[in-house]
């Protein structure tokens, strides 16, 4: 854009210099333009800053301002400075308001002829300028330049209240906004605000109704790029949340985090009914469900309800004899994929869980909450009529058939 105005003025200046050298002569339009063009292509006049190459002398000096940094011509409005007489011409368009230049397009008018050259490849589609890493192409050479700092790595962009960098400048004045605490995003529907402007996008799915993720596996839709993400996983089998401490792993890092209390033995979540402690808190919500007996969940062919969804659709498949989980060793089928997952460490003999007191290990974590008893002495099962506690629930099933409660 600048070469474009510095190309006008210079050329203004060839003019002139070729008319004071041929006023003595007196020459046809013809003869002046033929020899306009010869000094063009001859190109004497070289800068010694950038290469870049002149026909006559007086268009090098103008030109070499840009690097002195040498400004003649001032604004009168304002007092900036700039070291080429167009670049003033088009300056003082903000102050007076003139867009000369207008889209055939759309209509939208611009200050410089550059800017409306820019403007084209919206409605062209042009994108001239092209990544030489990855291919991708853009209309802006500003727009490359950004792009580029991706592949390098370079951050420019840091906050001076934490020290964090960015790409782009983007990105750190959103980041900016946890510091300030201002949220710049608020939903027309609700009044409700956000940070992040792709955070109130997000948001307003909720009042429109659209689900943009539509999986092409089996055709369920989601509000989130990250729900969808996580969907996926489920039909490919990737597990990318591994526990270093039994090897388990799972599809959400949320998942990983609770299942790492079953180690550290933290239950943070206490029924205030019972007392009764768990480590998440979706099964602290089942177990409420338990005693206010909630069963919101309903088959539609029996009547019969569940606490759990994942109960309900369980036994949904007694009504329809589905077993869709395979076992990949044998031919055994199973309702349930957890199932078939338990089932198949007989082939394979995996133990993945270890008992936190010795170094026994088992196929299934019911096993080891048993095996564990004999350490901690724990005998959770009570016979009522007689108050004889047991380690496991079938020592206590034994103890009632014989009626050994009564008889004691």
């Amino acid at each position: 854009m600048e070469e474009s105005e510095e190309s006008e003025e210079l050329s203004e200046a060839e003019e002139k210099q070729h008319h004071v050298k041929t006023s003595k002569k007196s020459l046809s339009r013809s003869q002046t333009k033929s020899n306009l063009l010869q000094r063009r292509a001859e190109k004497s006049f070289t800068c010694h800053q950038c290469g870049k190459s002149y026909t006559v002398k007086g268009s090098l000096t103008v030109h070499m301002r840009i690097h002195t940094g040498e400004n003649l011509h001032t604004c009168d409005q304002c007092g900036k400075s700039f070291p080429i007489k167009s670049y003033l011409k088009n300056h003082m368009r903000i102050h007076t308001g003139e867009k000369p230049y207008s889209c055939d397009q759309c209509g939208k008018s611009f200050t410089m002829k550059g800017s409306l050259k820019d403007h084209m490849r919206i409605h062209t589609g042009e994108k001239p300028y092209s990544c030489d890493q990855c291919g991708k192409s853009f209309p802006y050479i500003q727009s490359l330049n950004i792009h580029m700092r991706g592949h390098s790595g370079e951050k420019s962009y840091t906050c001076d209240q934490c020290g964090k960098s960015f790409i782009y400048k983007g990105s750190l004045s959103e980041h900016m906004t946890i510091h300030t605490g201002v949220k710049p995003h608020t939903c027309d529907q609700c009044g409700m605000s956000f940070r992040q402007k792709g955070s109130l996008s997000e948001h307003m799915t909720i009042h429109t109704g659209v689900k943009p993720f539509a999986c092409d596996q089996c055709g369920k839709s989601f509000r989130k790029s990250c729900t969808f993400k996580i969907h996926l996983r489920r039909h490919s089998g990737e597990r990318p949340f591994t526990c270093d401490q039994c090897g388990k792993h799972f599809f959400r890092s949320d998942a990983l985090k609770d299942h790492l209390k079953v180690h550290t033995k933290e239950k943070p979540y206490m029924c205030s009914l019972c007392g009764k402690s768990f480590s998440q808190s979706g099964t602290l919500k089942l177990h409420q469900k338990r005693h206010n007996s909630v069963k919101d969940h309903m088959c539609f062919d029996c009547g019969k309800t569940f606490v759990r969804d994942a109960d309900l659709k369980l036994h949904q498949s007694t009504h329809t004899g589905e077993k869709p989980y395979k076992c990949s060793h044998c031919d055994k089928r199973f309702k349930w994929s957890d199932y078939v997952k338990k089932h198949e460490r007989i082939h394979t003999g995996e133990k993945p869980y270890k008992c936190s007191h010795c170094d026994k290990r088992f196929k299934w974590s019911d096993y080891v909450k048993k095996h564990e008893r004999i350490h901690t002495g724990q005998k959770p099962y009570h016979c009522i009529p007689c108050g004889k506690s047991f380690t496991h629930s079938s020592s206590l099933l034994s103890h009632t058939k014989k009626n050994k409660c009564l008889k004691s």
